[in-house]
Parts: structure tokens; sequence; C-alpha cells
């Protein structure tokens, strides 16, 4: 933050009020005041005691003290006024108002989080992105997770501090409300990272929130080398809950990199699907199948198309389930036993499930 900005408010201010007006950051060095003798002067004596006051006015050697807004703990900047009386109160209140306001307006043209929200949103030229990250000092080409947590209760939004306190480097990881109630995560990664230790972070923060009586999803996107492939990465993050909503219901962490035929699916034209489904259940129709019959091929599927090993988890005879087999060949045409039957009758059923998430009854 620019000690300028508060400057310009504060050389306003003092044409209003005969009081001493300034502003201390953190550390309590005087960064803007009336009295331009003082600036750079160090006050660390009031710094614990503004702290105390956890953002309430309070009194320390003469002088009024009030935190600006912020989100640590402990105040960024502080505005003081010379006085401990009912004056110097009213005065530093209305300063703290009209300072909040200039601070408020500098980070939102201003911030490193701003900056990276109008990247993954696409609200910001490729040029510009080199000339900003500049001024800022965000390094540009270190490789970033891009992580979306989304709550699965309809209206109801992620816990922000929740994740902002797990990932408290401000320096170098980003955590932003964007849209209806998303939280994105922008994590910085070590060198030669990859899937594994992108889903142990979405695992860690899915975890946390469902401690705290939150049920989210994570999706992940690839891990971006430079600050241009953010907006990539937060639309495939996007994607994979997307995805996920329909084909991994059971999931609660959900990679773009994981999605398979999945991610293919979801991007196809709703009526070449039902086309495919006419051309593959050209004598009946996929919903012909009972549910029993279903849930024998999904768990023929689930074992390899070993139809033993299926028998056994099925609690059948073999001869059984050879009989179950037969008699869906029959219906559909289809010989699950054979490789590339099954591989047809397999994306069928995903693409009858992406057509049903789409409300289309095939």
């Amino acid at each position: 933050m620019s000690g300028r900005i508060f400057q310009n408010v504060v050389l306003q201010l003092k044409e209003n009020t005969d009081r001493t007006i300034g502003v201390i950051d953190g550390e309590g060095v005087v960064i803007a005041c009336s009295e331009l003798s003082m600036i750079g002067q160090r006050w660390a004596e009031h710094v614990p005691v503004v702290n105390g006051a956890s953002g309430a006015m309070v009194s320390s050697d003469g002088k009024t003290f009030k935190a600006l807004n912020g989100w640590n703990t402990q105040f960024d900047y502080a505005v003081f006024v010379f006085g401990d009386n009912d004056v110097s109160r009213t005065v530093c209140a209305m300063s703290t108002v009209a300072l909040n306001s200039a601070k408020s307006y500098y980070e939102e043209k201003h911030d490193r989080g701003s900056f990276v929200k109008d990247i993954i949103s696409d609200n910001i030229m490729l040029g510009d992105i080199y000339m900003r990250a500049k001024e800022l000092r965000v390094t540009a080409d270190v490789p970033r997770g891009v992580f979306v947590v989304r709550s699965l209760k309809k209206g109801e939004s992620v816990p922000t501090d929740v994740v902002q306190t797990m990932f408290p480097d401000r320096q170098n990881d980003f955590v932003l409300s964007v849209g209806e109630g998303d939280v994105v995560l922008i994590r910085q990664m070590p060198e030669g990272s990859g899937i594994k230790e992108l889903n142990k972070i979405a695992s860690s923060i899915e975890e946390s929130l469902r401690a705290g009586n939150a049920t989210t999803v994570v999706g992940i996107g690839t891990i971006a080398t430079h600050l241009r492939d953010l907006a990539k990465s937060y639309k495939e993050a996007q994607i994979a809950i997307e995805v996920g909503k329909v084909f991994d219901t059971e999931k609660y962490v959900i990679n773009y990199e994981n999605l398979g035929i999945g991610r293919l699916i979801y991007q196809l034209p709703t009526t070449l699907c039902e086309m495919f489904l006419q051309e593959v259940f050209k004598k009946n129709p996929i919903d012909a199948l009972d549910k029993e019959t279903l849930f024998t091929i999904h768990k023929f599927f689930e074992n390899n198309l070993n139809v033993s090993e299926t028998a056994r988890k099925l609690f059948v005879h073999r001869n059984t389930l050879v009989y179950r087999l037969e008699k869906i060949k029959k219906l559909t045409g289809l010989d699950l036993r054979e490789f590339d039957d099954a591989i047809t009758f397999k994306v069928a059923l995903m693409v009858k499930k992406y057509l049903t998430s789409r409300g289309i009854d095939s």
C-alpha cells in the first residue's frame, strides 16, 4: 500500500481541523502525517497498544489511535490523532472512515488479489499481465495450482476464512471469493509438483471444511507454469466440478486430469449424443433394461469383464451370470464379454447419464 494515497487524504483532512492527523504502519512507522516533519518517525511503543485494542479506538501517550480495516489479527495500518479527548476521538473516527475508503479503493484497483482475479476471469490483456506483475512484484513464471472450492448445499457459500487460515502466505498464495459462493485458491507449488501434490492439497481443504460441517467439492486444474496460464487452469477446475457432478457423484476431490472420457462426453453437443444412443441401441432403447440388469452390468465393468469374479461378487452361480449376459445381448445386440462391445456399452451408459443431467430423456 502506497503511503502517498494516505498522505493525499491526510492533507485534505488537515484543512478542516487543527489536530495533527497521520497513519502508522504495523511496525509503528509514520507513513503519512499532516506535519510532514514527522513522516518516517518510528513509534514502536504504540504498536502493542493498538493491537491489543482489537480494532477499537484507543489512547496512548496523548494520542488517539484506531486501526484501519484489514485481514490480519494484528493491524496493518492505524490512524492517529494528537490528543485524547472527545474532539480527538471524533476527528479520529471521521479520519478512519475517509482513510478506509481510500484504502479500499486503492486495493480494489491495485492489490495483488484483484490482479489475480482479473487474470482468472479473463479481464486483463495478455500484455498487461507482465506489466502489472512487475508493478505488484508478483513472480510470473513459477508453478501454481488452481483449486475451485464449491459448496454442495444450494445457496450456501464456502467459508473463505477457513481456507485463508490454511494458506496464510499472502505473498505467494491467493484465496479469492469468485462468483456465487465459490472460493478459488491459487497456490504456489514446488518445482516438479504433479497430480499427487495437487490432490493432497485439495483433500486437506475438503477435510478441514467437512470438519467444520461444510460439505464441499474441490475441483483441480492442471498446474499453471505462468500467470497467463491461470485462466485456463481455473476453467479446467470448474469443468472438473461440473463433469464430476455427472459422472463421479461419490467424489469430493476431482482432478481435471483424471476425468478421462467423461470430459470428452461433457463437451459434445446433446444432439450428437442422442444420435449416438439411437445408433447403439437399434433393437431396444437403453431404458428397456431393468434396474437388476443395469446393476449386473455395472458390477461386470467394475470387475474388468471377469465373469467368475463378477458372479462371486453378486453371490450368483457363474451360469446365472452367463444367462444374464446372453439376455443383455439379445436385448441390445451387444455382447459385453467382447471388449469392443463392452467399450461401446460403457460409453453409451455415460452418454445416457450426461443427457439425463441435462434434463434430456433420450
